[in-house]
């Protein structure tokens, strides 16, 4: 339905594992095949560089490879430096990496004292701001919540400054590249005739994630035509935070009456018991959907919800599970320990060591940052000047064994063993090229993936937050520090705030493909006794 659905408006929504990007994907594919659509006027918008590299690369192999797919972001940079000498006249602004130097500078000229955590809070409310599309006068108006150690008054003087310092020396922030592609758009009728006609058809995928300032921008792209599919679940909306709504997604219906209107219900991912957790957690919610599991009712484990004495005892009868699968032939990549804040990572890590159990942490260094890695890949770009006819396999092996790898994993643990599963993370990829790749085109795979993050899978446990696990799948989910004070977190005041605290557990019990563990503690080693059980747990007990 969704891929013979060429013409828009068209609304998807998309229950986690129900095959969301391969329906868009082929939809896609399938206009171009078609002739519907011409291959160069199409605009693939997702909201991460490895997302819209995997959309990429599915559309590659559908043969519609001349898609542009892109973020919101890197599709207005791309604008915006192309017009802006036309418009403007000059060089376009240099774009910060981030706000707290320009932030710290106002507060230092307005004689506030401010420490780090107040600067990112202060960056979030610059960001809220305009991603809301609020004047300054319209933000003191919002009266939104300020850091404990700022008063109203004072963030706003400082986000005023923020944004005079940030004008006189020609910079732009992440926002601001929205901010001024629309505005440019929206002011210059040729610019707005020159964008219209490059790209006629769009798909923007996890709609339920774009916040008005994006959906600003995606009207303009537009302008009077109506060439729009959108897909994304409202149940699976989590960064309110930054302006997200799922609003847009839900009332689609009404700005377009004329819409197609589909729904994907059958999850591909997960067994009946994981997809029947999910649905009674978020049973009569708002946009929720019934899901309904594809795989068939086989002698899998019923999800399992663990009580535990303190963090530490959680975190240890974890790593024993997981060394339990490994020792029963389960794969650590297919293995996931997903958790509300980055500082619950330490326990499970120290567990994780302390089994001899090699782990990743998401989120933490980037693999393309590596030392060893940048090092491996420059000395394969110098391998390519040096023509030779030995097999990939070869040149490679023969590269990555000067830095240190060997065909068997070390002995030892911590540094050692993680720089060993780095290398042979590479050694994986060139085995899994197709017969005939040559040492360039892997090379240029492999600058593809830096460029957009796109990281191979590595030979390792998973350790993630719940928000970085978006968009993920493995066969086994540990859910730990399901809680009151951590899920939903304790600073969860409102309704809303607590309906998206749902909406993340939610996220992590989706990933599961085969096995969910979900677990709490009842104390974190200092205040004996002092934590009770999530209250979403009581939604999931039959």
């Amino acid at each position: 339905m969704v891929a013979e659905s060429l013409r828009g408006p068209v609304r998807v929504l998309a229950g986690a594992g129900t095959g969301k990007t391969r329906a868009i994907t082929h939809r896609i594919a399938y206009g171009v095949a078609t002739g519907v659509y011409t291959e160069s006027k199409v605009m693939a918008i997702t909201f991460t560089t490895r997302a819209a590299s995997e959309l990429r690369g599915r559309l590659r192999r559908l043969g519609a490879g001349g898609v542009a797919s892109r973020t919101f972001h890197a599709a207005a940079l791309s604008q915006l430096a192309f017009f802006w000498p036309q418009v403007v006249g000059g060089t376009m602004p240099r774009i910060l990496e981030g706000k707290a130097r320009v932030l710290g500078q106002a507060a230092e000229s307005l004689r506030i004292r401010v420490d780090t955590a107040t600067l990112r809070d202060v960056a979030a409310e610059v960001e809220w701001r305009k991603i809301s599309c609020l004047s300054l006068d319209e933000y003191a108006k919002a009266a939104r919540p300020v850091p404990a150690a700022l008063d109203p008054a004072k963030v706003l003087d400082l986000q005023r400054v923020y944004e005079e310092l940030k004008d006189a020396r020609r910079q732009l922030d992440f926002e601001d590249v929205l901010l001024a592609c629309a505005g440019m758009i929206d002011s210059e009728p040729r610019v707005a005739e020159q964008v219209r006609e490059q790209y006629r058809y769009f798909t923007v995928d996890e709609y339920q994630d774009v916040s008005p300032l994006q959906q600003r921008l995606l009207d303009l792209w537009l302008g009077d035509r109506q060439e729009l599919c959108v897909v994304g679940d409202a149940s699976q909306t989590i960064y309110s935070f930054t302006g997200a709504t799922p609003d847009f997604l839900l009332g689609f219906p009404r700005r377009y009456p004329n819409a197609t209107l589909v729904q994907l219900e059958r999850n591909y991912r997960s067994t009946p018991a994981i997809v029947d957790t999910g649905n009674r957690l978020m049973r009569d919610r708002p946009g929720a959907l019934n899901l309904v599991a594809s795989r068939a009712a086989e002698a899998h484990p019923s999800p399992t919800i663990d009580a535990h004495r303190s963090d530490a005892a959680e975190a240890r009868e974890v790593a024993s599970r997981i060394a339990d699968l490994l020792e029963s032939g389960v794969r650590p990549q297919d293995i996931a320990v997903l958790y509300r804040i980055n500082a619950q990572s330490g326990l499970i890590g120290t567990a994780l060591d302390d089994a001899r159990i090699a782990f990743q942490v998401r989120g933490g260094s980037r693999f393309f940052d590596l030392a060893e890695i940048k090092q491996a890949i420059m000395m394969l770009k110098g391998a390519t000047i040096v023509k030779t006819d030995e097999a990939l396999f070869k040149t490679v092996s023969d590269v990555l064994r000067s830095l240190g790898w060997t065909q068997d994993p070390p002995d030892t643990g911590g540094a050692v063993r993680a720089r060993w599963e780095s290398l042979n993370a590479l050694m994986l990829l060139a085995e899994e090229q197709p017969p005939g790749a040559g040492l360039d085109e892997f090379v240029a795979e492999l600058v593809e993936r830096s460029s957009s993050q796109h990281e191979p899978t590595m030979p390792a446990v998973t350790l993630a937050t719940l928000h970085s696990a978006k968009g993920l799948e493995w066969e086994v989910v540990f859910v730990v520090g399901v809680q009151e004070g951590l899920l939903p977190i304790g600073y969860a005041a409102s309704q809303e705030a607590i309906d998206e605290e749902r909406r993340l557990l939610y996220v992590g019990i989706t990933r599961a493909r085969t096995r969910l563990h979900l677990s709490w503690s009842a104390s974190n080693g200092q205040r004996p006794g002092a934590n009770t059980a999530s209250r979403f747990l009581a939604d999931l007990v039959h």
